[in-house]
């Protein structure tokens, strides 16, 4: 059987509950060959990464994923959800992209902090009783961390039920993040020498399925790969995504967990990438 990979894992330096000492062994437990550490918003964890996968004989793919705002139509106008995108082997500090990061970065802790403010209007919530469970060194604090301090308060029993009941897009807690358009979000990650791949594109968690004729926006703007095989895309959308990848021979398919740790029911290598095909990744990297 060829040896897989994870291409999306996130560690407690942005909204997993692990940090890469406890990670990075369960990787090599699970049976994979490599993984890419895709932490929200920043590369912090790259080079502990990096040095602890050699440590277990695993290959290591760097990578992050960011936060983009999709606007598209409805019947009473234009509305927005978030839609992720996922970037590999890209310059992590000279690039404009590492600069635009470390903007929406430095917003996200206001915009964490407004909806604290907003929350303990009605609940006892504080600042501190939120990076208290973000840890320290945490660079990307944001809506998972304030679930779980409100899990901590009992005021939900846990994480999901927090965004479902106060913390969902709409609802009189939330604040708007600033986040990049996708399509200047592709190009950039493109200009910085790295590999851009759509996230879970058919999720309906976030709002509806992103259209097939917006992913053909993305593929004009630089777009590398589409997650196809993601617990978040059902079996006909997986069908429908395969399809349209056969019109652009140069797109990757990938597959990855999406892993959280506690954070999630998602397990490590659920949905795993073949060898080859982080082999072609790696060769689109600048």
């Amino acid at each position: 059987m060829e040896p897989r990979y994870d291409l999306h894992i996130h560690s407690a330096l942005s909204d997993g509950t692990q940090c890469l000492e406890e990670l990075v062994p369960l990787v090599a437990r699970a049976g994979l060959a490599g993984f890419a550490l895709t932490d929200h918003d920043t590369t912090a964890g790259w080079a502990q990464a990096a040095a602890l996968a050699g440590e277990y004989g695993l290959d290591f793919v760097p990578g992050a994923e960011f936060s983009c705002r999709y606007v598209y139509g409805t019947d009473s106008g234009s509305a927005s959800k978030t839609i992720h995108l996922l970037a590999y082997g890209f310059d992590p500090v000279t690039s404009e992209l590492a600069r635009q990061v470390e903007r929406i970065r430095a917003s996200r802790q206001g915009r964490a902090q407004a909806m604290v403010e907003r929350l303990a209007a009605d609940f006892p919530i504080t600042w501190d009783q939120v990076t208290a469970q973000a840890g320290a060194g945490n660079q990307a604090i944001g809506r998972p961390h304030i679930a779980d301090a409100l899990v901590a308060l009992g005021a939900v029993p846990d994480r999901s039920a927090a965004f479902e009941r106060l913390l969902y897009t709409g609802s009189k807690y939330y604040v708007p993040q600033l986040a990049l358009d996708p399509v200047d979000a592709v190009r950039l990650v493109r200009a910085a020498g790295g590999v851009p791949v759509i996230a879970h594109p058919m999720s309906r968690m976030r709002g509806p399925a992103l259209s097939l004729e917006y992913l053909e926006q993305l593929v004009a703007a630089g777009l590398g790969g589409i997650e196809v095989f993601h617990r978040e895309n059902g079996a006909t959308d997986r069908e429908r995504l395969l399809d349209f990848v056969r019109g652009y021979p140069h797109l990757l398919v990938t597959g990855s967990s999406d892993y959280h740790g506690a954070g999630k029911p998602n397990e490590l290598g659920e949905n795993t990438t073949s060898t080859s095909t982080v082999a072609a990744l790696r060769e689109q990297c600048i």
